[in-house]
């Protein structure tokens, strides 16, 4: 009668060893810290993962005190939905002419909906044709008129967006401005 619980104990023991994985030869032990192979230094990225907001696996709960995310239908709708844009840092004015070097930019120009922006966009039409410049329009209110300054320069692309970051980089305060990887210009 004593064999049978020392078999029973015995075939369980065997049963767990089964049924626990093998360590996998290339996977890094838990307790081991890591290698740096290589560490450019630089600012962390943590603040680039933290505005994803990462959830913790579970059943979805959205976060307390947030407004709900809007309900963007189309493409009109989600252009709208960015709207009004504001750079602080930019106003209309003339912006001083100077040399720059930024090899493989793409021309762009910083234009809002105002007068000066307008005659600009008149007068340089042929011009921003033909450098496949990309507009940037960084002070508007509304969808309509955003499609107004649209219509003054049909097949060249405008889309809102605050200037602030290239206003910063590039040291640029007033538009409308063309910016090519030569020069910015008035």
């Amino acid at each position: 009668m004593n064999r049978i619980p020392l078999a029973l104990a015995a075939w369980l023991g065997v049963a767990t060893a089964v049924a626990q994985p093998a360590a996998a030869p290339n996977r890094p032990v838990s307790n081991q810290p890591l290698i740096v192979v290589e560490d450019r230094g630089g600012v962390s990225a943590l603040p680039y993962y933290q505005a994803l907001n990462p959830q913790v696996a579970g059943p979805a709960q959205p976060p307390l005190n947030s407004p709900p995310p809007p309900r963007v239908g189309s493409a009109a709708g989600a252009e709208a939905a960015m709207l009004p844009v504001r750079s602080a840092r930019l106003t209309p004015g003339d912006e001083p002419r100077r040399v720059i070097r930024a090899p493989g930019l793409t021309p762009l120009f910083l234009v809002g909906d105002d007068d000066r922006s307008r005659a600009w966009l008149r007068q340089r039409r042929a011009a921003l044709t033909e450098l496949r410049a990309v507009g940037m329009v960084v002070n508007v209110a509304t969808p309509e008129a955003l499609a107004a300054l649209r219509k003054l320069v049909p097949g060249i692309t405008l889309a809102p967006a605050s200037g602030d970051d290239v206003a910063q980089r590039l040291g640029v305060r007033h538009y409308p401005v063309l910016i090519t990887a030569t020069g910015i210009e008035p």
